[in-house]
């Protein structure tokens, strides 16, 4: 039974936005009296130690898309943002302002990147894949 909760709460997490993950984080802390600031430091800085080759072959299976710039349609980008993330109005407009600070989408495939970086370029959007 517990195991089922797990990987419900895993297969919801796997689809949120990195917007959404950093409201998850906050209520988690807010609810939990807790930071996870130390945590997630150590980990992000053990898993490159422990990783080796492997973590650099899975670096190049997946990429992250950023807008650079919105560029001159930025009403029609807004709108592609919201379609590709599901994001309110108020989260996309800032997603697309940040200027490449936040990804669009993280960690998808190369062919899946580029699907997303011609529909955010035909929006009138600057597009780098990482």
């Amino acid at each position: 039974m517990a195991q089922d909760k797990i990987t419900q709460v895993i297969d919801i997490i796997s689809e949120m936005t990195v917007l959404e993950l950093n409201e998850l984080r906050k209520a988690i802390e807010e609810k939990f009296d807790v930071k996870a600031a130390a945590p997630v430091a150590m980990a992000a800085a053990a898993a490159p130690a422990g990783g080796g080759d492997g973590a650099k072959e899975e670096e190049a299976s997946t990429v992250s898309v950023f807008i650079k710039s919105p560029g001159d349609k930025k009403v029609e980008v807004i709108k592609v943002v919201r379609n590709i993330t599901g994001l309110p109005l108020k989260e996309a407009k800032d997603l697309t302002e940040s200027a490449g600070a936040t990804p669009v989408k993280e960690n998808i495939e190369k062919a899946d990147a580029e699907k997303l970086k011609k529909e955010l370029e035909a929006a009138g959007a600057v597009v780098e894949i990482k």
